[in-house]
């Protein structure tokens, strides 16, 4: 079952979006993804196959950035 969950970044350009992007994209557990630059907290949205936001965390700090999970 597919949900989504929200995450607060320190991305702060779309260089920075370019460089995790093959991080996030050979993650097999997200099915699709998207970041708010705008948003104060350079909001991450991600929409997993299950409910494992380890996977997701693991990517984005592989990538060398911050990521920290909304509730």
């Amino acid at each position: 079952m597919e949900k989504k969950f929200r995450f607060r970044t320190n991305l702060k350009c779309n260089g920075c979006v370019s460089k995790v992007t093959p991080f996030l994209n050979s993650t097999r557990d997200v099915k699709d993804w998207s970041v708010d630059l705008q948003h104060p907290d350079k909001v991450l949205t991600v929409t997993l196959q299950t409910g494992d936001t380890r996977s997701v965390c693991k990517a984005f700090e592989g990538a060398g950035f911050k990521i920290e999970e909304i509730h």
